[in-house]
């Protein structure tokens, strides 16, 4: 196994962790006009890194997916 599999496969369980671990209150139910009173939160603290490692870490997980592509 090369190492880019393996950084890929570390990034991808790191990826699930973080989308797993930030708030649930969100979802389609917001679309329809539930929950209604937390549209226009702010992220702050805690919610708000977990949201900016979520996108470094897909950020990294489309890289490598195209390195090992490429190579």
């Amino acid at each position: 196994m090369s190492i880019v599999k393996i950084f890929q496969l570390i990034i991808a369980i790191l990826l699930i962790v973080v989308i797993l671990l930030q708030n649930r209150g969100g979802g389609l139910s917001n679309v329809f006009g539930g929950g209604g009173s937390n549209v226009f939160m702010t992220k702050r603290g805690f919610e708000k890194k977990l949201f900016i490692s979520t996108i470094i870490l897909a950020v990294l997980f489309f890289v490598t997916s195209l390195l090992s592509v490429i190579l």
